[in-house]
């Protein structure tokens, strides 16, 4: 929407009589529709087409990426850049320059070696709040002393990396009958510890075992706290947004305040329902009729659980056949919107994708997504012999 269109003095709420300014009527924009919003985050997620950057630039730019597993951070790369390579990827692992560790609501993310040591501090409040209130960890080492635990789990990483596991039963030898599960996972939400090759290299796989970023990378973390900066990310890479959903993202608390403090530098609008979106200048809002190709994407990718409204991304109604067991399935979208889950599986020489379509596909719209799943199936399974598509037929 071009500048002179926003008006950060008008309410928003109303069409009544727009005010006049030296003759001339303030043209207040119209509510931004779940469609546009839905074009809006596939523009600023590099979903609309394939672009042209570099992995760190991508992995920056999303402000990280889902980890709990080896292959999303890969899928999500591939479906984002042209010509993505999985060892580009895994050489930043190797190298130093990427790291997976607890991150945005104290889940497993692939993150810049730099994004790593600035954005890490910004989100410790966030991370131990939720050990206390979030986890039935913190209950259970109530009665002591977390800051020696944690003291005590840094000596033992200096010497070098372990699961979380063997932390926390190393520390029951000097906190006899503490829970081990607890005092590990007091170490992961307190220390930012990272998780060393080979996990989450491309090909690779074995038991997250873990040391500090500090000594990880050789450099200190950031003491800069305040965030200002890591907000507007997030509205460059998933805005508009409420401060609603800028708190399901980050876990951060306050973002009504946040953002507040930060309005006289951002564009103000509203969506259908009156709810106040905040975006950061000159970031695109392509016209709602956009074509959105067919994109898929991991499970947990931030796409679709970045706002406390999915709605932009999945309808309400096909949202609980995304959830699984223990997580989310990993979905494909057509026309923006997720309308299927995907899963690959392997069998001595043949590897499969199996589709599961929400509901009935048009003949174009099943072609377009056999051809894509197509083309993920031969990027994850270079080695089958024979390759097949199942079930675009609902």
């Amino acid at each position: 929407m071009p500048k002179a269109d926003w008006c950060p003095w008008h309410p928003f709420r109303t069409r009544s009589r727009q005010p006049a300014i030296r003759g001339k009527a303030l043209r207040v924009p119209r509510p931004l529709s779940v469609r546009a919003l839905n074009r809006a985050l596939l523009a600023r997620q590099w979903l609309l087409r394939r672009v042209t950057k570099s992995v760190p630039a991508a992995i920056e730019h999303l402000v990280g990426l889902q980890a709990q597993n080896t292959l999303p951070p890969y899928v999500a790369l591939w479906s984002r850049l042209e010509a993505f390579e999985p060892e580009a990827l895994s050489r930043l692992l190797t190298g130093r320059r990427a790291v997976r560790l607890a991150f945005l609501r104290s889940t497993i993310h692939l993150v810049t070696a730099r994004d790593c040591l600035a954005l890490r501090p910004v989100l410790q409040p966030a991370l131990e709040r939720g050990f206390y209130v979030g986890s039935p960890y913190g209950k259970r080492l109530a009665k002591l002393d977390v800051e020696a635990i944690v003291a005590a789990g840094r000596a033992l990483l200096d010497g070098e990396p372990r699961t979380t596991s063997d932390l926390g039963a190393a520390l029951t030898k000097r906190w006899p009958g503490a829970d081990a599960e607890a005092l590990g996972n007091a170490l992961r939400a307190f220390l930012a510890l990272v998780q060393v090759p080979p996990r989450g290299v491309w090909g690779h796989g074995g038991q997250p075992r873990c040391t500090t970023a500090e000594a990880w990378l050789g450099q200190p973390l950031a003491r800069e706290t305040a965030p200002d900066a890591l907000v507007a990310r997030y509205l460059a890479a998933f805005g508009p947004a409420t401060a609603a959903d800028v708190q399901a993202w980050s876990g951060l608390p306050a973002c009504a305040e946040i953002l507040a403090r930060m309005r006289p530098g951002l564009r103000v609008r509203v969506d259908e329902r009156g709810r106040e979106l905040h975006d950061v200048a000159r970031a695109p809002l392509p016209d709602e009729d956009t074509p959105a190709p067919v994109r898929f994407l991991p499970e947990y990718d931030n796409a679709f659980l970045s706002h406390v409204d999915r709605a932009r991304v999945v309808r309400a109604e096909d949202l609980p056949r995304l959830k699984a067991d223990n997580g989310f399935l990993a979905p494909f979208l057509v026309d923006g919107f997720v309308r299927g889950t995907w899963r690959i599986t392997r069998a001595k020489d043949v590897a499969t994708l199996t589709l599961r379509p929400m509901r009935t596909l048009a003949r174009a719209e099943r072609e377009a997504v056999e051809e894509e799943g197509a083309r993920l199936l031969a990027f994850l399974q270079p080695d089958a012999g024979r390759r097949e598509v199942r079930g675009a037929r609902a």
